[in-house]
């Protein structure tokens, strides 16, 4: 698959190809479908989080996909190879009855707009949809977007 119109100093040599190894993770954002891609040949580092309307991967689109769904019969699996798994049902949030302490940071991951948050006298951070927090702490919400947003004036616009 190609990726990006990356030209060499060359201008008779052709873009550089780049193959999809594996697709790891999938996010909407804006609506549209994101993969993250591990590209043969590169590190982790590498990863990149790719618009599905570019890619020409759909066997390991399908594979990835494939690994979200649950079957339609549990696995038969031996005794001593199932692994323990437990619920966890603990409460996350404004439901832990906890007073919020700060936003430390936001995520569009799961398609919806959630702030990370500390609460006062834990070291427990969780995950809050901001529409709960606009209304439950409104001026923590505004004091982290003041805080991460670049302000600029007329001053420093003009010396840039």
């Amino acid at each position: 698959m190609s990726r990006g119109d990356r030209k060499s100093n060359k201008d008779d040599e052709e873009p550089e190809e780049f193959s999809v190894e594996k697709v790891l993770d999938k996010r909407v954002t804006n609506g549209r479908i994101e993969y993250l891609l591990k590209w043969k040949g590169y590190s982790e580092e590498d990863n990149t989080w790719e618009p599905e309307e570019n890619l020409d991967c759909p066997e390991l689109i399908l594979e990835y996909e494939s690994t979200l769904r649950l079957p339609d019969e549990p696995e038969k699996m031996d005794t001593n190879k199932r692994k323990n798994i437990t619920e966890d049902n603990r409460a996350r949030g404004f439901d832990r009855g906890l007073e919020p302490d700060k936003i430390v940071g936001a995520t569009d991951a799961s398609g919806e707009l959630m702030f990370l948050m500390m609460w006062q006298g834990c070291e427990e951070a969780d995950l809050v949809p901001a529409r709960q927090a606009n209304i439950r702490c409104p001026n923590m919400v505004i004091e982290y977007y003041q805080n991460k947003t670049p302000w600029y004036t007329k001053r420093s616009a003009k010396e840039a």
